[in-house]
């Protein structure tokens, strides 16, 4: 089970890694209100390699902040492959990151449907040339749910990242 700790522990490594590689990372959180920023800036040093965080809790601020359009909110709904990946791909749009990761989900206790159950979450990441996303439906309460959605959003910059180093062959310099 994914903790603060774990959390961490996986921003401490994926600072690493983009300090390593000379990337600059971009977040755009709904669900998790900024957790996976606060995270990655509790970190010393971490100015080198985090370039933004934009929590876009609303659908207005996921239209205004990082241009997800508002159609594509009404048709797949704000918790959807859809907009995660739109929401990855506006943050690194509207920053001077080369990598991004979003997170966009029902954290609960309300808020749930039968089709969008609490503890669904969409993610998207980016690396300009490439976007990944998924959806996962993670077991908790709220809080729970944050932290296991943050530990999983790391993960998949930590993914993207070796992917990087396997297609380029080393050096995002």
């Amino acid at each position: 089970m994914a903790t603060d700790s774990v959390v961490h522990q996986l921003a401490i490594r994926l600072g690493n890694g983009l300090r390593d590689e000379r990337l600059m990372l971009a977040t755009a959180e709904s669900c998790t209100g900024g957790r996976v920023a606060t995270a990655m800036t509790d970190i010393s040093g971490s100015s080198g390699w985090f370039e933004r965080g934009f929590v876009t809790y609303s659908n207005q601020a996921k239209s205004e902040m990082i241009g997800v359009p508002a159609e594509l909110i009404d048709r797949h709904g704000a918790v959807s492959e859809q907009v995660a990946r739109a929401m990855a791909e506006g943050a690194l749009r509207n920053s001077r990151a080369q990598v991004s990761l979003a997170i966009t989900g029902v954290a609960g206790p309300g808020g749930g449907t039968e089709t969008k159950p609490v503890g669904m979450v969409s993610f998207g990441w980016t690396n300009r040339l490439h976007t990944k996303v998924e959806t996962l439906v993670f077991k908790g309460d709220r809080d729970r749910i944050r932290v296991q959605a943050a530990a999983h959003a790391l993960r998949g910059v930590l993914l993207l990242l070796d992917e990087h180093l396997l297609f380029f062959g080393g050096g995002g310099h």
